[in-house]
């Protein structure tokens, strides 16, 4: 059975009049999984500290550029110059999903339950609030979102780099190779196609 509060979305929504987005299952083990979306992201910080006054812990902080999706085929009798392009869709609260905004989820966890709240930052407005006031583990987390995206952490104690030198631009990861590329860790259909290719010129 969760532990969590039977009023926590009633909470939740008062401490972010900008809006949510829940979503939430139960498993027949009776762990609870919640992903809830705020609709502004200045609404982070003080669900952060209702999400405290109850007991949570924050576990780890999870970022990426989410793609647009794919656009439709289109009929072979259509024609292509008529044919519009389709917007890309917004997130809650509006931010474009085009490839260069960011989605950013905080994990909670509560008594063996999870909450993840999400937040969407515009790539020409990318910032949000440092919740290292509430939980001192955000503090790499925080920082390591800095380093490999371009996006501000406002009110962060110590904003340094941990592992990228402080004169190479913020957010050049995010427009040079992957990581799991650049390690050669990725285990993909493309990174195969790459040994393949590389074998059928050697022969």
């Amino acid at each position: 059975m969760s532990n969590l509060p039977a009023d926590l979305k009633a909470r939740i929504e008062v401490a972010a009049p900008g809006g949510i987005g829940w979503t939430g299952t139960t498993n027949a083990h009776g762990v609870t999984t919640i992903w809830c979306e705020l609709a502004d992201p200045a609404d982070l910080l003080p669900v952060g500290g209702l999400l405290k006054a109850l007991g949570a812990r924050l576990s780890t902080i999870s970022a990426f550029q989410p793609k647009p999706p794919e656009p439709e085929d289109e009929d072979d009798d259509e024609d292509d110059e008529e044919a519009e392009e389709a917007a890309p869709p917004n997130s809650l609260g509006g931010v474009v999903i085009d490839g260069k905004s960011y989605e950013i989820a905080y994990h909670f966890d509560l008594d063996g339950d999870t909450l993840t709240l999400v937040v969407f930052l515009a790539a020409d407005a990318a910032a949000v609030r440092s919740l290292t006031p509430l939980f001192r583990n955000a503090d790499w987390t925080e920082r390591e979102l800095m380093e490999v995206y371009n996006v501000r952490v406002e009110g962060h104690p110590n904003p340094r780099r941990l592992f990228v030198d402080e004169s190479v631009e913020a957010g050049v990861l995010e427009r040079l190779i992957p990581f799991s590329t650049m390690v050669n860790a990725a285990s993909t259909k493309e990174l195969w196609e790459k040994i393949m290719a590389a074998k059928a010129t050697r022969s």
